[in-house]
């Protein structure tokens, strides 16, 4: 199982989170995070803005899934056809295991492609 971690511009969110649900992956956790990029901030005048708000979207997907929901992810959070700056990141990394609280049950691999079908 991976978890994929993304992080977009606030607009943006809705239509990456509708993107995901039409995609076959409902199960998303969001969480308001801020930050800056290469680009060091956004530059107004003389005013820096050095923390930007974004939105931070995690998802746990079966391994073989990976390119199908990073595509589906960018297709949702570029900005026009060429992309911009601060359009965001996403960063993918394995997961060991995964409970469910409730129930106490380890979930698979296997499992979570089924709940996800």
């Amino acid at each position: 199982m991976l978890m994929i971690r993304t992080i977009v511009r606030p607009e943006k969110v809705h239509e990456v989170m509708q993107g995901l649900l039409d995609a076959g992956y409902p199960a998303v956790t969001k969480i308001s995070v801020v930050g800056r990029g290469k680009q060091r901030g956004l530059r107004v005048g003389d005013v820096v803005y050095d923390e930007l708000p974004k939105e931070m979207l995690f998802v746990v997907v079966p391994n073989a899934d990976k390119d199908f929901v990073v595509r589906a992810i960018m297709d949702h959070a570029k900005s026009g056809p060429e992309g911009k700056f601060g359009d965001g990141k996403i960063f993918i990394s394995a997961v060991e295991e995964v409970y469910t609280i409730s129930s106490g049950e380890q979930e698979t691999e296997v499992m979570l492609a089924e709940k996800e079908a």
